[in-house]
């Protein structure tokens, strides 16, 4: 009885191991061409032509910190007439519009308790621009969100990689608050794998990247071509982007162009923001899955498709999956043969270690590599690799939650307030 579940046992993590191994193998690949990448001297485009742009930032009781990013906008090194900024006061309370009018941006007042979210924001504010500002002739739009601040080459940057030919450019991903705790570490820390692991190799590889909830480049003629901003599930800016690689769209990566967020600093926030995330994942795949796995076998890019398949697949799911089927089994067992019950436990904390251990990695290379970029004091950046698999680890439980609970956009407060000089 004990050979045949032990084998048994040995037979299921195994074939969980395989699966891994065959899906997600190609981001190891990946991990080898960025560093190959990041070794290779940076040939920068000097004679780009330059572009006119409208930023836009949906902003919701952002008063706080909505002044800071404009003024980073107006200190890029980018002709200043080249740059009109669009805030959209949306459904606020306090005096976003007021402190963006101050500043210099162009403000628009939306109050709409039924279409709530970023997505209904953007798009309000493109027919807005459409409508009344169509004679500036943008030749694309910045979107931020109101906790953003860029470095001053951020749209020069931008612009380089945009004049490529690329209709979609997505940015390197930085934080104001690092070294708050360890949950904005968490996520910065992702962020920056995100950018330069993830897809910078993409774009070593030529195929499309994805952007990431903020700091992005769209061409203004293909939100035109499609109506405007379309997209209005709980993750829109992933939504959008698995939209542009069914229709054979690829999206490209500036590295040299890098902005900064906030992060959630309470565990009870970042739950929240999370969990949407995790339940937006569900929807764009209930909503493409088919279209994507159709571009997989038979689309123009079928590695670009494969790829957004393993991005939004539930991969934290199979995890679970392993981890429960042990523990489980295990408490199980511990009422009947004591043995299986031992070797169940000593397979869950070994999944557990080894999970670890993976995610550690990952953590200490992103580290490492971008040390420089880290704006933390130097035994803060070595203790929050050692935090940051545990901040993976709590994906668990959320992607469980997210299967079954009802899940609304809501907004986070933003409260670091910060300037690119305090940054420097």
């Amino acid at each position: 009885m004990i050979n045949h579940m032990s084998t048994f046992m040995n037979d299921f993590d195994f074939f969980l191991f395989l699966i891994f191994v065959l899906v997600y193998s190609y981001r190891v690949v990946y991990i080898f061409v960025a560093f190959k990448a990041k070794r290779s001297k940076y040939c920068s485009v000097n004679d780009a032509r330059l572009g006119k742009y409208a930023v836009i930032i949906p902003a919701r009781n952002e008063a706080r910190v909505v002044g800071q990013l404009i003024g980073s906008i107006k200190d890029q090194n980018y002709p200043q007439d080249l740059v009109d900024i669009y805030v959209v006061a949306d459904n606020c309370t306090d005096n976003t519009a007021q402190v963006a009018r101050a500043a210099g941006a162009i403000v628009r007042e939306r109050f709409n308790r039924v279409q709530v979210g970023k997505g209904y924001a953007l798009d309000y504010m493109l027919k807005v621009i459409e409508r009344d500002y169509s004679a500036n002739h943008y030749d694309g739009y910045f979107v931020f969100d109101a906790d953003n601040l860029l470095e001053e080459n951020y749209i020069f940057e931008m612009n380089k990689t945009f004049d490529q030919g690329y209709r979609v450019v997505t940015s390197y991903r930085n934080s104001k608050n690092y070294d708050q705790n360890w949950i904005t570490a968490g996520y910065a820390l992702w962020f920056m794998h995100e950018a330069e692991y993830i897809n910078l190799p993409r774009m070593v590889l030529n195929t499309s990247c994805a952007i990431s909830g903020t700091g992005f480049l769209v061409q203004a003629q293909l939100l035109k071509d499609h109506g405007g901003w379309i997209y209005h599930l709980l993750t829109e800016d992933i939504e959008f982007s698995v939209s542009q690689v069914i229709q054979g769209e690829k999206i490209g990566y500036c590295r040299n162009a890098m902005f900064y967020d906030e992060q959630p600093i309470t565990f009870g926030q970042s739950w929240s923001q999370r969990l949407r995330w995790a339940k937006g994942f569900y929807q764009v795949l209930y909503k493409y899955g088919k279209d994507l796995l159709h571009g997989v076998v038979h689309g123009k890019s079928r590695f670009s498709c494969y790829d957004m398949v393993m991005t939004i697949m539930p991969a934290m799911l199979i995890s679970w999956v392993g981890f429960v089927w042990n523990g489980f089994l295990g408490l199980a067992l511990l009422f009947g043969e004591k043995q299986m019950f031992h070797i169940s436990t000593s397979r869950g904390v070994g999944s557990l270690l080894w999970s670890y251990g993976f995610l550690f990695l990952i953590g200490l290379i992103t580290t490492i590599t971008e040390w420089k970029k880290i704006h933390c004091a130097n035994w803060k950046k070595i203790m929050y690799v050692f935090t940051f698999p545990i901040f993976m680890f709590t994906y668990l439980p959320i992607s469980i939650v997210a299967l079954f609970k009802k899940i609304e956009w809501k907004p986070i407060a933003h409260t670091v307030v910060k300037s690119m000089d305090d940054l420097r």
